[in-house]
């Protein structure tokens, strides 16, 4: 597999997935003309403390303390102590797959040439991922700004050989241990090394990209399924013909009705009732196009928020050549470590999953509900008051559709001050892509919920057939759970064919 050779300005978001798989085999490197760029920062640097000027960061303190003139010796001890000090914190780990895009994330941002880092920096970076060490980072202990300081300590603290990591196995082992065991010294830092690694948004943006990715396959998925809900409950297509997107031309909008259109084209259950006299349905299926395709728009939105951030020079402060040659630069302090842009996307993400799953849960409802359901059996249920059916699995959908309401209060409208009232506006990013993981985890189930639904419904209606694309969808999901004949325990077909969606087989027939 060819090398990924990271510059800091072309990163993809697939990339990212791709390298924080654990199975990954991609290697990560530090493309040639980069590490110019890198070394030519880091000139810059080298001159400032060799010549003792005061440059944040680099010849002083930090935060409140950036009035203590820092110098010789000092500034080799300053690293280590700023590492230790700021490895506060707390929680439940990020999982490996999002410590690994962060690796990448940070190492990419750096790889940009602002930072004034050393290459060794990068390529210890790129050697941990290549070689499988994965630093334990807690989840809990950011608040946006000066960026995710806690989790990136973290993480520079597993590079210098301190701190844990996850050997190939899970297990907890010393950060030195894993490091020995693949070969990689420890990293001496050097001045503004450690402010460069532990400045950023790569902790609030690996969660959020690994969560955007997981709902852009949630988003095709939902077309599918509404489309099948639709002709499960003899619901007219009328509402997708393209004229009337094409009258309110978002993006999103049209493509869902695309989508549902090919769901639909060729059902047999729509020719069946064609001529039945209803003009139009209840908005869980007449306005799936402009629910979902809302949806789709911000996903859109938040894909081109996080693929800015990922190739952005996001650390505090940032070297700028201005004379290459004789190696001649500016540091200027700034603050593209807040994390504001981020925390309003992950914000906006977990509200827009929120409704996806709920108009999946109203659809659910009209599938049980033999009031709403179109002559199917009350429940879904073969026998129903002896078997109950599918009476508590539209109950756990509206558990969780409920519980993502709470999720999707906004975190990005809090902040609180800290450092001494120095960062005293920050962005509360890292809490909003912390609760978005749920929202999503959520929403698959919900969709999971959906999908057994649909298909049990259909099985109902045979011997009518929907469409090719249907029959497909509803193999896909009977390849993994059978019709409920009678009642049965339930919750293991719920993580199975969650497990289908997250696979990305439902979304793909839409693709």
């Amino acid at each position: 597999m060819n090398a990924l050779h990271i510059n800091g300005n072309d990163l993809t978001l697939e990339a990212v997935h791709e390298v924080a798989s654990m199975g990954s085999r991609r290697a990560v490197l530090l493309a040639p003309d980069a590490r110019a760029l890198v070394n030519l920062a880091r000139s810059v640097v080298d001159e400032i403390v060799a010549s003792n000027k005061v440059a944040y960061a680099i010849t002083t303190g930090v935060g409140k303390l950036s009035d203590v003139r820092i110098a010789g010796e000092q500034i080799r001890e300053l690293q280590i102590n700023l590492v230790r000090s700021h490895a506060v914190g707390v929680g439940e780990p990020l999982s490996a797959a999002e410590t690994r895009a962060l690796m990448l994330l940070r190492a990419n941002s750096l790889a940009k040439g602002h930072s004034g880092v050393r290459g060794v920096v990068i390529d210890t970076l790129c050697e941990a991922l290549n070689r499988g060490v994965t630093p334990i980072v807690p989840s809990q202990g950011s608040v946006g700004a000066s960026g995710d300081l806690a989790p990136l300590a973290h993480l520079a603290l597993a590079l210098i050989g301190e701190g844990e990591c996850l050997d190939t196995n899970g297990a907890r082992i010393p950060s030195a241990e894993a490091l020995k065991r693949a070969q990689i010294k420890p990293l001496v830092l050097e001045a503004k090394e450690t402010i460069s690694l532990i400045n950023g948004t790569q902790a609030m943006l690996a969660v959020g990209i690994l969560a955007l990715l997981a709902a852009e396959t949630l988003i095709n998925t939902a077309d599918v399924l509404g489309g099948l809900c639709c002709d499960a409950l003899k619901g007219t297509d009328a509402a997708y013909d393209e004229r009337i997107h094409s009258a309110r031309p978002h993006r999103g909008q049209m493509k869902t009705a695309a989508n549902l259109r090919l769901m639909l084209e060729g059902s047999q259950i729509r020719e069946s009732h064609r001529e039945c006299g209803r003009v139009q349905d209840a908005y869980s299926l007449r306005c799936i196009p402009q629910v979902h395709g809302a949806v789709r728009d911000t996903l859109a939105h938040c894909r081109e928020v996080f693929e800015i951030e990922a190739n952005s020079a996001v650390d505090n402060p940032l070297v700028f050549i201005t004379d290459a040659k004789n190696a001649q630069g500016d540091v200027i302090s700034g603050g593209n470590f807040h994390g504001e842009p981020l925390a309003f996307a992950l914000d906006f993400l977990a509200i827009s999953l929120s409704a996806l799953a709920g108009i999946s849960e109203r659809r659910i409802e009209r599938l049980v509900n033999p009031a709403l359901s179109e002559g199917l059996p009350p429940f879904l249920a073969s026998g129903a008051g002896l078997n109950s059916g599918f009476m508590m699995p539209q109950v756990t959908a509206a558990a969780l559709v409920s519980e993502n309401k709470v999720y999707s209060h906004p975190a990005s409208v809090d902040s609180i001050t800290t450092s001494g009232n120095k960062e005293d506006y920050v962005s509360m990013g890292m809490t909003a892509a912390i609760k978005l993981k749920r929202v999503v985890e959520n929403t698959r189930t919900v969709l999971a919920i959906e999908a057994i639904a649909v298909a049990q419904a259909l099985d109902f209606l045979a011997p009518l057939k929907t469409s090719k694309r249907g029959q497909a969808a509803h193999a896909a999901i009977r390849s993994v759970c059978p019709t409920m004949e009678k009642d049965r325990v339930m919750y293991k077909d719920f993580a199975r064919i969650a497990e289908l969606i997250a696979t990305g087989k439902l979304a793909e027939l839409v693709r």
